[in-house]
């Protein structure tokens, strides 16, 4: 198949398109300047071709979309940077728009789409809002579609686990709040196998959550990350809500704070499936437990 693929550069682009290149296909990537993708996979020769353009721009890349048979669009934000225009309305929701009106023209027969656990009408964060409209768009082009919702995805070069790894050697480990709230961690593994399954799938038209096989406190998670370093007890402090929200509303935009309003909001109100991990049984895609997946890379 010929799959246009965007985000290819990112944490989840490249194990996708790992993946995409070994089952033979031949994937379009969307850059916005020269890359390594090549080089990277140099047993793909001829099989990548990069697409230099910008998102937002559809006229940069209209015609590479001539001839494919899927989009996969996994271009997302985690942080704004209102000053440069990086909202998250704005790549989101607009810049899938202006994908799928693109790939719509183009006549590209299948789009499947990664948006976030939590994206819903009503969201409190104006994160999972824009992921929601996303999602809104593509349904309302008419293009037949798979949508995944991941939750937090770790493995080898993830950001969320290696940033704990560090706060978890520290001689205090901080915890905002109880720690209660719960996570449903889910390897980088199972997410680009089943991007590369739903290009084949006849189940069209469907949103999938997608998890690990555990929902686990945050609390539960820092554990497990101090025992694979061989860290049997850690010193946790508990920072009360009345003091980090405050903190985090009035400094979340500087470059470098660790956490952002719209991720406080995220992390507080959980990230877990609640539709029975469904995905799974579409997919046929054996699970990977946190403990034993950061094993596998957290301890080299």
């Amino acid at each position: 198949m010929i799959v246009f693929l965007t985000g290819a550069t990112g944490y989840v682009g490249a194990a996708v398109l790992k993946k995409l290149l070994e089952e033979g296909h031949e994937v379009r990537c969307l850059v916005r300047r020269k890359t390594a993708l090549t080089s990277a996979n140099p047993k793909a020769a001829g099989k990548i071709v990069e697409v230099h353009g910008d998102l937002l721009e559809p006229s940069s890349y209209s015609e590479s979309l001539r001839g494919a048979d899927a989009v996969i669009h996994l271009v997302g934000i985690i942080r704004e940077k209102p000053g440069r225009g990086v909202t998250f309305q704005r790549i989101h929701a607009e810049g899938t728009g202006r994908l799928v009106d693109a790939a719509k023209e183009a006549g590209v027969p299948r789009f499947v789409h990664m948006s976030a656990l939590g994206a819903r009408e009503g969201a409190v964060s104006g994160y999972h809002r824009s992921k929601w409209d996303a999602e809104q768009r593509l349904r309302a082009s008419g293009i037949a579609h798979v949508i995944f919702r991941p939750s937090v995805i770790f493995g080898p070069g993830d950001e969320f686990v290696n940033m704990l790894k560090g706060i978890v050697k520290a001689p205090v480990t901080p915890v905002f709040g109880s720690g209660l709230y719960r996570m449903q961690p889910v390897s980088i593994r199972t997410v680009a196998d089943i991007f590369a399954k739903a290009l084949h799938t006849e189940k069209l038209n469907e949103a999938y959550e997608v998890g690990g096989p555990e929902q686990i406190p945050f609390t539960g998670m820092l554990k497990e990350i101090g025992r694979a370093l061989g860290k049997q007890r850690l010193n946790l402090l508990h920072v009360p809500l009345f003091v980090t929200k405050p903190l985090v509303n009035a400094l979340h935009r500087m470059p470098g704070f660790p956490i952002t309003r719209d991720q406080l909001i995220m992390l507080l109100e959980e990230n877990i499936c609640r539709d029975g991990n469904r995905f799974t049984r579409d997919y046929d895609v054996s699970e990977i437990r946190f403990a034993d997946g950061i094993r596998d890379y957290l301890t080299r």
